[in-house]
């Protein structure tokens, strides 16, 4: 057994988040370079933009419940490395097809139809493993130190994105994250620690392993609450992503380096959030904490639809990070807590398919009520939205919810 109750001194851990870190660096600079590519050099309409987010995530709605199945059966390490590597090589091939002029925006939903599906099954087994490589006592700050890295990555790679773009363009500032993909499963790969034993080889019928994953979130009487108003906030948030990044460009009148800036206030609210967030969950209860990180998202978008600048935008990004940062290590280290392990990955997956795949639904709706209504009264509806979800959970039973609430490992 091992007693290291600090994540850093668990064996495998530091490279986990060494690598992490690294890849969540390398997203977030995409994350603004693929949005300014689609929108200023590929001139597409709000709708298109909500496509190439809907490619992007419909595959967690279409296969993230065999990926729970697929990451329950497997050694998870190996499916982390071999995922990084298959995205990082798919990632190249944007820049390569910019240079011969055979980009276009049907071209970029194509590549990021198979980038989803490999990341489903990254994701699952980065969330699945983490019980593996450190003990009960570190999980939670675990959790924390991931999260404090996605916002810590959050907050310079806007930044880097909009220097890279101006310097270099959108297409070669893509290679970044390409690179961090390489490191990141060169890096997992020489992690050497005994994962828990794969199931015995008995195989149960597929559909009877999905229902058994699905069959323990939706009848928890905790987790079902939380997973169906996540399932709602996905919706309503992935129409406000989308059509967040046109309105500031073409009503805000912001370039890269703007939205870079405001991008990076939303990672310093996130490392905030997670820096007070297991303090939060020990004074308040993680159910009460989760509800008051789902009260700040619609208070994050009011200023930036009333009066789109860089301040406003700046504010609000703060407090939709400070939002995720607060709220996300809280509800993740919960859900790992009362799941048995030959449950994680299908836990995981059930959960995250169904929430990254409400943006294949919520992102294409945004564009097109976009495009139809206006840009300001689309984003009403979003803000609407994720209001009524925070009021959802905050009546629902999870927000009596504990992170003393474990089953034994």
């Amino acid at each position: 057994m091992r007693s290291a109750d600090r994540p850093r001194d668990c064996p495998g851990f530091p490279q986990l988040w060494t690598a992490t870190t690294v890849s969540y660096f390398g997203t977030y600079v995409t994350a603004l370079a693929l949005q300014i590519l689609i929108v200023v050099n590929l001139h597409a309409s709000a709708t298109e933009v909500g496509l190439v987010n809907a490619a992007r995530w419909l595959p967690y709605l279409l296969f993230g419940l065999l990926a729970g199945v697929f990451v329950d059966r497997r050694r998870r390490l190996p499916i982390l490395v071999g995922t990084d590597f298959g995205r990082a090589i798919l990632l190249v091939v944007i820049p390569l097809l910019a240079a011969v002029g055979g980009l276009s925006v049907p071209v970029v939903i194509a590549l990021m139809l198979p980038f989803g599906v490999l990341s489903i099954l990254n994701d699952g087994a980065a969330q699945s493993v983490l019980p593996d490589l450190v003990t009960p006592a570190a999980l939670g700050q675990a959790n924390v130190r991931i999260q404090q890295s996605l916002s810590a990555a959050q907050t310079t790679g806007p930044l880097v994105a909009g220097g890279l773009v101006a310097a270099i363009g959108a297409p070669l500032a893509v290679l970044v994250d390409a690179v961090s993909y390489l490191f990141s499963g060169l890096l997992i790969a020489t992690i050497r620690v005994t994962e828990r034993p794969v199931a015995a080889p008995q195989r149960r019928h597929l559909l009877q392993e999905i229902r058994e994953g699905m069959a323990w979130v939706y009848r928890h009487p905790m987790l079902a609450p939380m997973a169906l108003t996540s399932h709602g906030w996905f919706v309503f948030n992935s129409m406000l992503i989308t059509v967040f990044v046109p309105f500031a460009v073409r009503v805000g009148h912001l370039g890269a380096f703007g939205l870079g800036v405001g991008y990076a206030c939303a990672g310093v609210g996130g490392v905030l959030g997670s820096a007070v967030s297991s303090r939060m969950a020990r004074r308040l209860g993680a159910g009460p904490a989760v509800v008051l990180a789902q009260a700040l998202f619609p208070l994050a978008f009011t200023p930036i639809v009333l009066a789109p600048a860089l301040a406003t935008i700046s504010v609000g990004q703060f407090l939709f990070g400070l939002g995720v940062g607060l709220g996300s290590p809280i509800e993740l280290t919960y859900r790992q807590q009362v799941t048995p392990d030959h449950l994680q990955g299908r836990m995981n997956s059930t959960i995250r398919s169904f929430n990254w795949g409400m943006y294949g639904l919520g992102a294409p709706l945004g564009g097109v009520l976009a495009d139809r209504i206006g840009y300001r009264p689309t984003l009403w509806i979003g803000i609407a939205g994720v209001a009524a979800m925070a009021v959802a959970i905050g009546c629902s039973r999870f927000r009596k919810a504990s992170l003393s609430d474990t089953l034994p490992r």
